[in-house]
């Protein structure tokens, strides 16, 4: 299932964050997020809506289906 997630990547570069910023602000570990961002794994409900509210996103967008 490595489905990366490039528009996150995007959007946490553009915000010039690094993945441990992201992690640590949404209480989950460094791991967890990089694998949430690799694809390796789609993040629980209020996880997806605490990464969306801190980089101002719908966290819904972890559940569409977006191709490049």
């Amino acid at each position: 299932m490595n489905n990366k997630r490039q528009w996150l990547i995007d959007l946490r570069n553009k915000n010039n964050l690094k993945q441990a910023d992201i992690a640590n602000a949404v209480g989950i570990s460094g791991q967890q997020y990089s694998a949430i961002e690799r694809g390796f794994r789609n993040p629980s409900t209020s996880v997806a809506k605490r990464i969306a509210a801190f980089l101002g996103f719908p966290w819904t967008l972890f559940y569409e289906d977006i191709s490049e």
